[in-house]
């Protein structure tokens, strides 16, 4: 029968429609779209984090080139200022101008729901094209959405979060508007956890903004959230914290040389969270290879040229044991090269990293 508050058909659960709460697309790389997602049980006495996928981050201490697309006056003045909320709190700047090669492209269709691409997969979108929407700009919408920019995931989507969600109730929510999304969308964005090792995160923070507003009714344990549009306590310690954006790590600020073809360095990971950032210049056109070596398990990514935001190549294992190793063919210029442990919550340990030109 109809629903008097809303004059549609209940679905076949018998629940009613009832408007949704406008809720975040969130855009995955295609590489990504097939990644399977195992559930993980909850770690008892685990502390509580936000949820930061993993191979996302930019690199700590960057300047990150913002460029509108539209919008009007008071759009991007909203935009701006939830912008800053992040900046007061992580060590990343935001520059606002019209770049042609800005690191976020921010259009306002109304049509377009609100999304973002995570953190550096932004990099793998042409110039062109916008890397994020504020279709509205509801409450906090804008802060999250940046929280999206600089590697935070859906809070909902913690592996430990405990929610059993109604999947028919939701997927008949999500159908009709605001968000007028089918199945498929539904289960990506809402049902979707993602595996332990994908992210940083441990319990569930039901406070975070990167978490949606959404009703009892929409799951089976009676579990429901609140619209939360200023940053939370653990969203601020998070992003500040070591595996993220902490200001004790100057990062891009003080880079350490890693000349072409000199005795290799050695260095190592002497605190969780520590990622080491070189610089390596590059004189003459031609392949380059950069490894490291020791029995440390580190991750490399290599950004350039002369941008520590244009993330090119990144590795995990590709070299001797659990070492990295990128080959890649470079033009003259500058290029970062970030090291960190793979286990950025305990990770420590020594190595040694060296660069190649390749004949």
């Amino acid at each position: 029968m109809p629903d008097p508050t809303t004059d549609r058909p209940a679905d076949d659960t018998g629940q009613p429609f009832r408007p949704a709460a406008r809720c975040c697309y969130d855009r995955v790389l295609p590489r990504n779209l097939m990644r399977p997602q195992p559930l993980a049980a909850p770690r008892p006495g685990g502390r509580a984090r936000a949820v930061a996928v993993r191979g996302t981050t930019w690199l700590n201490g960057s300047t990150l080139k913002v460029r509108f697309i539209g919008g009007t006056a008071s759009q991007r003045a909203t935009a701006r200022e939830e912008a800053g909320w992040w900046e007061a709190v992580a060590n990343l700047k935001f520059e606002f101008g019209n770049m042609p090669n800005a690191d976020i492209r921010i259009s306002f269709d109304a049509n377009d729901g609100a999304w973002s691409m995570v953190g550096t997969d932004a990099r793998s979108v042409p110039l062109n094209q916008a890397t994020m929407n504020l279709g509205f700009l509801d409450g906090g919408t804008a802060a999250h959405e940046f929280g999206h920019a600089i590697g935070l995931g859906h809070e909902h989507s913690n592996p430990e979060g405990g929610i059993r969600w109604n999947e028919p109730v939701v997927i008949a929510a999500l159908a009709g508007p605001p968000n007028f999304w089918d199945e498929a969308t539904v289960r990506h964005n809402v049902f979707r956890k993602y595996s332990v090792d994908q992210i940083n995160g441990t319990e569930f923070d039901p406070e975070s903004i990167m978490l949606y507003a959404f009703p009892a009714e929409w799951t089976l344990n009676g579990v429901a959230t609140r619209a939360n549009e200023v940053l939370s306590r653990l969203d601020k310690e998070f992003v500040a914290g070591a595996k993220m954006y902490p200001r004790s790590s100057p990062g891009v600020a003080q880079p350490l040389p890693l000349a072409v073809g000199a005795a290799r360095i050695e260095q190592s990971i002497g605190r969780p969270g520590e990622e080491d950032v070189f610089l390596l210049k590059v004189d003459a056109e031609g392949v380059y290879e950069i490894d490291t070596r020791g029995p440390t398990d580190v991750y490399m990514k290599l950004f350039g040229p002369g941008s520590p935001t244009a993330l090119i190549a990144e590795d995990d294992d590709s070299g001797y044991g659990l070492n990295p190793r990128i080959s890649k063919a470079l033009l003259p210029g500058d290029y970062y090269v970030q090291v960190r442990h793979y286990d950025r919550s305990s990770g420590t340990g020594r190595y040694t990293i060296g660069a190649r030109r390749r004949t």
